[in-house]
């Protein structure tokens, strides 16, 4: 169980959150959710104990597992130990243990240590820790092969999946855990999706990604209105709950000032006459049905829309004895790929596959090492990538940056678009150098939408998005008349959207016609 209690936070003479008090039970499996900025990571780390609170309290069990995102940390350790690492009180009786056996002679209390500590590992499953460690990180995509090398020589994203290995290692009571599904490709997240549902702890998980909160989540606990606030069920659930809440208290207010405007208009015309005693009882109703507070909602909705100004050809692309990679290094090839207008390509596979490589190969941003390349007649080509840090350069305001893109919009067009992906008044005139990622995100999804592609290319655009963003990604793919490419990790997105999926696996690209499910069912074969 952990207890919050009159827990408030601010930050920068921001109000965060006020006066808290909940709790998380055990067998219960809580996404924390709010928008961008609403303070989600600043509640889990006070639940984590890392900050404390401006009042109030936090009580939690003593065994965590928690997801740490720092691995400058562990990088000196071997992969196996990092993990074993998670649990404390192993970890430390089995180093205690490795410096006693170190000692040329052992002490008669140095025997009888050793024997307290046999116990200690025995308690803590030590003599299996090697085994029940590999097979957390096989299930999380980490090679057998890699599991003796040091940390340092693995890449950043399975870096990450170690320290979330290490968060799930030796049964804690309470896993905290925040974006555990970042850098982790589609099969390695529902391998953890059927881990935490088998999970008997607390669990409290922040996710940007819809799918996995609906696939584990019981319970949603959501950052609004400086406020915690529970809601059982998935976090679809929750949403339709918050919403009907807020409706019926807008149904219910509006009965009571139709009530209101009756009783005042009877006060009015008898205030002073034969009736007054009536009118004083009416004036004692009207106070009795004031209207309740709707207090505003920091969660905030982008509309994106995505047209064109003119169609591409019917054939969009044609890719034959296609190979790519960099140097010497082949990372696909063999591709033949035929992709007509309209259609919704998703492209997946693991991390290091070379899906950023077959989109650029494709957009021609790095050469083919074999095969040809043919974009169809009036293709109009817009690229959303990976690394976007430099595509929004400093020194402008984002609607100078916006304007220079398109002038002949019209300053009314810029602002437009901006105001749709919610840069609107004085939140256009935000310094470029100051965006945080989300905002970058969603500058660059203003830019997509003012120049009116007819393709769209989208290199893991759900990154820095919250969930209301990314639902309207989604919609707006989902709606655009154009032809789409998009690598992503999302699994709501690619079930929803795509009709056609290119998966990178193997030094290969295999094309499956169909949706998510088709794929699926292909693979299952």
């Amino acid at each position: 169980m952990i207890t919050v209690s009159n827990v408030s936070k601010g930050f920068g003479g921001k109000l965060l959150f006020e006066s808290v008090n909940t709790s998380f039970g055990p067998g219960k499996r809580f996404g924390l959710t709010g928008p961008n900025g609403a303070g989600k990571t600043t509640f889990m780390k006070i639940l984590i104990g890392d900050i404390e609170p401006d009042e109030g309290n936090v009580y939690r069990p003593k065994r965590l597992g928690i997801l740490r995102q720092d691995h400058s940390l562990f990088d000196h350790m071997r992969v196996l130990d990092v993990v074993i690492s998670g649990n404390a009180r192993l970890w430390d009786a089995m180093q205690e243990k490795d410096r006693l056996f170190a000692k040329t002679d052992l002490t008669d209390e140095d025997g009888e240590r050793l024997g307290e500590l046999e116990c200690v590992v025995s308690e803590e499953d030590g003599y299996t820790a090697e085994p029940d460690a590999s097979v957390l990180l096989e299930g999380l995509g980490i090679e057998q092969s890699s599991h003796e090398s040091p940390l340092s020589e693995l890449k950043g994203g399975f870096k990450l999946r170690v320290l979330l290995a290490q968060a799930l290692f030796g049964r804690p009571d309470a896993l905290l855990l925040d974006e555990p599904t970042n850098h982790l490709d589609i099969e390695s997240i529902a391998w953890l999706e059927e881990f935490l549902n088998a999970y008997n702890g607390v669990l409290v998980v922040i996710s940007h990604d819809r799918h996995f909160l609906n696939s584990v989540c019981t319970h949603i606990a959501d950052i609004d209105y400086q406020a915690i606030i529970q809601y059982p069920g998935t976090y679809d659930d929750m949403v339709r709950q918050k919403s009907q809440i807020r409706g019926q208290i807008e149904i219910s207010n509006t009965k009571k000032l139709e009530k209101v405007k009756q009783l005042q208009d009877f006060v009015s015309r008898f205030a002073a006459g034969t009736r007054s005693t009536q009118a004083a009882s009416r004036k004692k109703e009207i106070e009795r049905l004031r209207p309740d507070e709707i207090k505003r909602s920091n969660i905030q909705r982008p509309y994106i829309r995505f047209e064109f100004e003119r169609p591409s050809g019917k054939d969009v692309l044609e890719v034959n004895k296609l190979a790519g990679g960099y140097g010497s290094t082949t990372l696909f090839q063999g591709l033949h790929l035929t992709i007509s207008r309209g259609e919704k390509v998703a492209i997946i596979g693991k991390n290091g596959a070379g899906k950023t490589t077959l989109v650029q190969t494709l957009l021609g941003e790095i050469p083919s090492l074999r095969g040809n390349i043919k974009w169809g007649h009036e293709t109009n080509v817009g690229y959303f990538p990976q690394e976007h840090e430099h595509v929004i350069p400093p020194g402008f305001t984002i609607f100078e940056w916006m304007f220079e893109q398109k002038p002949e919009a019209g300053k009314e067009g810029v602002r437009s678009a901006l105001g749709r992906m919610l840069f609107s008044g004085e939140d256009g005139d935000k310094p470029t150098a100051t965006l945080s990622g989300g905002e970058r995100v969603r500058g660059l999804m203003a830019r997509l939408m003012l120049l009116k592609f007819n393709v769209l290319v989208f290199d893991e655009p759900t990154n820095h998005l919250d969930l209301e963003a990314i639902s309207a990604l989604r919609d707006g793919i989902e709606s655009y008349q154009g032809t789409c490419f998009f690598v992503s990790h999302d699994r709501d997105l690619v079930e929803t959207v795509a009709n056609k999926i290119l998966l990178v696996e193997n030094g290969k690209v295999e094309v499956f016609s169909g949706g998510y499910a088709e794929y699926a069912r292909s693979r299952k074969k």
